[in-house]
């Protein structure tokens, strides 16, 4: 009997927690600037730039082999 093949384990669960937290604090400041009725559009930049930051964060998260 042959014993089937070590998968390779993918994906960092300490990634996935960052990319989380990051989408968060990215809708925190969305609901941040809709109280301000959109006074100014730069709590909408730091949304974006947050919500970008998770996507790679999550996407670093997949590539990086899980540790043993």
């Amino acid at each position: 009997m042959s014993e089937a093949p070590e998968r390779r384990q993918r994906g960092s669960f300490a990634f996935y927690i960052v990319a989380f937290v990051l989408m968060l604090v990215a809708g925190l400041s969305l609901v941040m600037s809709a109280k301000g009725l959109l006074e100014s559009t730069r709590l909408l930049w730091v949304s974006s730039g947050f919500s970008a930051a998770a996507i790679v964060v999550a996407v670093v998260g997949l590539v990086v082999p899980r540790r043993r």
